[in-house]
């Protein structure tokens, strides 16, 4: 079959409805896992988290144990007093501005219990990306070519390729347990959002998309987004997680549903650390698409840049991320103030990905609703 007879066929309708089942069912697995997920935070014991406040009144005995003595002036001689027997809390701190505390056990809490289910979640969403997988393949079959020519296919490829970097990292025994929740959470509105909203039905591509760039560029944008999005979770997490540490530094007393959640993910420095690499990682492809992108325009529209509204937004995003991997190289930007940066910036991957497709009229205007 030439590529002229390939580009003229008519939609496949048997292998688009075995499609749409496969993404209903990926959607119902995703959903077991995600109760698997709540089981696992929920019955994980609680009785072995706080470490995190352990570490802190450790250090605080140990400053008090260090204080001079106090030393008065009396009537008849001299009088030693004990020492305090508290003092502020002092908090060793790394290089980096952060606390020198250990990371938590767990959403399981390193329970038993939790961990089953923590299991049976992992391998509930393996099965569930599998199918996934399914339905993005034979949505591509349905019409021979790459599945991303409207948002619905966009969103089916950027959940299946978010779960495959989890996946990956979990098998490269990286700790990322407690990214299974939120993720499944994302990926379940997702994927809700697409078979709802963003529906299109199976159809051949618009004109200015028939090009092998479709492949190279469209692939390591969703790809990029997917590492991205694991970074924008690291970043909120680390923010709640640098609070509840600040409180119990202050000598406050967070509640028992904070401290239970808060006290079993990494410690706010691990997080911080994880975005920071994963964002770096991905920055130089992002790069890259962006070329990739400006190459293919100058192969469709003959001009390499045109300030369409998506090429705007790309760039914007590479701007915001570069500021962000700078600003982490400076010495008055770490913690919270860096992670404001990555917020914005994949706050801006999130509105090229998505505002720009549905609200804003231009040359990349593929969303097909």
């Amino acid at each position: 079959m030439n590529l002229a007879t390939t580009l003229a066929a008519e939609p496949n309708e048997n292998l688009a409805h075995i499609s749409n089942v496969l993404i209903y069912s990926a959607m119902a697995v995703y959903l077991l896992a995600f109760f698997a997920h709540m089981a696992e935070w929920i019955f994980g014991s609680r009785s072995k988290v706080g470490r995190t406040a352990a570490a802190l009144t450790a250090k605080t005995d140990a400053v008090a144990a260090k204080a001079p003595a106090v030393t008065v002036q009396a009537k008849g001689g001299t009088a030693v007093l004990d020492r305090p027997k508290s003092t502020p809390k002092v908090v060793t701190r790394s290089v980096t501005g952060t606390r020198d505390v250990p990371d938590g056990p767990g959403a399981s809490a390193g329970d038993e219990k939790g961990d089953l289910y923590g299991r049976i979640a992992v391998s509930l969403t393996v099965l569930a990306f599998l199918v996934e997988f399914g339905g993005v393949l034979t949505r591509a079959l349905s019409v021979q070519r790459a599945p991303w020519g409207n948002m619905y296919e966009f969103n089916l490829t950027f959940s299946t390729m978010a779960v495959g970097v989890y996946l990956v990292l979990m098998a490269l025994k990286k700790n990322v347990g407690w990214l299974g929740l939120p993720l499944i959470t994302t990926v379940l509105l997702d994927l809700g959002l697409a078979v709802t909203v963003l529906y299109t039905a199976s159809d051949q591509l618009v004109p200015a998309l028939h090009s092998y760039w479709l492949w190279i560029h469209v692939s390591t944008a969703i790809f990029c987004g997917a590492v991205f999005y694991v970074g924008g979770v690291s970043t909120v997490l680390y923010l709640f997680r640098d609070s509840y540490e600040s409180k119990l530094e202050r000598g406050g007393q967070p509640g028992k549903f904070a401290t239970s959640v808060m006290e079993r993910l990494p410690s706010a420095a691990s997080l911080d650390k994880f975005a920071y690499r994963v964002n770096a990682a991905v920055f130089p492809l992002w790069t890259f698409t962006i070329i990739a992108g400006a190459i293919w325009a100058g192969d469709a529209w003959g001009r390499y840049w045109g300030w369409d509204p998506k090429e705007v937004w790309s760039f914007i995003t590479w701007v915001a991320y570069a500021c962000y991997l700078h600003a982490r190289a400076t010495a008055g930007w770490k913690g919270r103030k860096a992670a404001y940066l990555a917020l914005i910036a994949f706050g801006c991957w999130l509105f090229n990905y998505y505002g720009v497709n549905i609200f804003v009229t231009g040359k990349h205007s593929y969303a097909g609703v």
